[in-house]
């Protein structure tokens, strides 16, 4: 990673870390947190109040989104969702109600601040099917073919490798599996200065694709039935934005990126990834060595 992309992961890390403390102490105050200061278009107002209010004040003071992935998602009893930059847990908490107790929500996030925060809220919701993991979203701590759906609610733009979160992504749903995601969308004609110039990156603005970029992207991983459905301005020639795609349902892993397969085409380095007969490609190495030799971010 460049230097240039380290500081403005250090600076994402940092303003969120900020607002989880700031959520956190406000909740030990005589009358609750009080919301992490945003504008109209993004936070807790973009969802209803129904749900807003099944929820612990601080889950709903942390959200800092630019809409609401649970709505679009179409989630279903019994299924595995993943939310990437979880945050304060609003998205987790929110599909794990929805998946039921025979399914599970994860939230991902990578910074400490945030993932106390949203343990405290999943114990204070009574919250049984849910899981936290630290990590970064460019190299995802769960097995290949796990999850049954992938949300994010404007995270995805600040991302400081969008073609490893593509990838990764692709690579935890199983075949068939599928994206519900929020984020910020710039109109094609705008350049990467121009998008600049409108807000800087941790303002969810600055590092934004295009639509043709975000679509391209996608594409690139493997996805198909990609969707991308402006809904609401959030700077000039800038929208928040609904994204679905699918990975397709294959029966083979052709449609693994190449970059999570090892020579011979074995994911990671290894054969039946992630199942209970995976073996390494190479009988010289152990699965947990080959894995590690590859660079694989399944390491389970």
């Amino acid at each position: 990673m460049s230097e240039q992309s380290t500081d403005l992961r250090d600076t994402v890390r940092r303003r969120y870390a900020a607002a989880a403390v700031k959520v956190a102490e406000g909740s030990t105050a005589c009358c609750g947190p009080e919301p992490v200061e945003v504008d109209e278009n993004f936070g807790s107002t973009l969802y209803a109040t129904d749900e807003r209010a099944t929820l612990p004040a601080e889950a709903v003071a942390a959200s800092l989104g630019c809409g609401n992935p649970t709505a679009v998602a179409e989630l279903r009893e019994g299924e595995r969702v993943l939310d990437l930059g979880s945050g304060g847990g609003i998205d987790v908490l929110l599909s794990a109600r929805r998946v039921g107790p025979t399914g599970k929500a994860y939230g991902l996030d990578m910074t400490e601040e945030m993932l106390a925060l949203a343990v405290a809220n999943a114990r204070k919701s009574d919250a049984t099917n849910v899981e936290f993991l630290k990590g970064t979203i460019e190299a995802i701590p769960l097995p290949a073919g796990t999850i049954d759906v992938v949300i994010s609610n404007c995270v995805i733009n600040l991302s400081v490798d969008k073609p490893a979160v593509f990838a990764e992504t692709f690579r935890v749903l199983r075949p068939g599996g599928r994206i519900g995601i929020s984020d910020v969308v710039a109109d094609d004609a705008l350049t990467p200065e121009q998008r600049a110039e409108r807000g800087d990156h941790v303002g969810c603005i600055a590092g934004a694709l295009s639509f043709a970029e975000y679509r391209t992207g996608l594409e690139a991983a493997g996805f198909t039935g990609i969707d991308i459905t402006p809904t609401h301005p959030v700077a000039d020639g800038m929208r928040s934005a609904i994204i679905r795609a699918t990975k397709p349902a294959a029966s083979d892993d052709s449609d693994v990126p190449s970059e999570a397969r090892g020579s011979d085409g074995a994911c990671c380095g290894v054969n039946a990834c992630c199942t209970p007969s995976e073996t390494a490609a190479d009988p010289a190495l152990t699965v947990v060595e080959a894995k590690s030799a590859s660079g694989c971010g399944c390491q389970s």
